[in-house]
Order: structure tokens, then sequence, then C-alpha cells
């Protein structure tokens, strides 16, 4: 059984037990979550897709922990022309793990 969720504006394919990498929630580690915006879900060959939504099916799941992804160097140049410009960014990211689908 599987679902496809939207978390925090991004969607994701979710198993239950499956560990997924989100953009930061304000929730604190340990709370458990609930995502009511499921788009599709599949239950051994019978596939539910929602219009846009699926009425009455919702994911379960708790935080793990927060921590902050690998660094991305930005590093922006003209040649010629002296200009350089080098920058780095960690997105701040929530690791959640799937309790369970509720369909």
């Amino acid at each position: 059984m599987f679902a496809v969720v939207k978390i925090a504006g991004f969607q994701f394919k979710v198993e239950k037990g499956q560990k997924v990498y989100v953009h930061r929630l304000p929730q604190s580690e340990g709370d458990s979550v609930t995502f009511d915006e499921v788009l599709l879900v599949e239950n051994e060959g019978n596939v539910t897709l929602g219009k846009p939504t699926v009425g009455g099916a919702s994911v379960s799941a708790t935080i793990v922990k927060h921590l902050k992804g690998d660094k991305v160097i930005v590093f922006k140049k003209k040649r010629r022309k002296g200009y350089k410009k080098k920058n780095g960014h960690r997105q701040y990211l929530t690791q959640i793990k799937i309790d369970g689908i509720n369909a």
C-alpha cells in the first residue's frame, strides 16, 4: 500500500515505515502529525485517484528529527569583467517516519 501525499508544497510517494526528508515543519521532535492532502492511494492493486484529493484519506507520521541539508555552493562569474560571487546555502529539513495510511 502506498500513497501520494502533499507535504509542505511538495508531493511525496510514501509507504508505511518509510523515512522521508521534507522541508522544515513547525512541530517539535517526537510529535505526531497528520497530512490530509492525499492525492492518490494504492491498496493491493486498487488505485483511488483524488479530484483533487481523496476524501477521508490521511497519512499519519512522527517527526524523527530536525536537521540541515548538505551545503550547496552558488558561484556566479562574468568572464573578463572581474566579477565573482560565491555563496553557500543549507536547507532546513525535517525527517519524518510514516506510521500509517488511512484510506
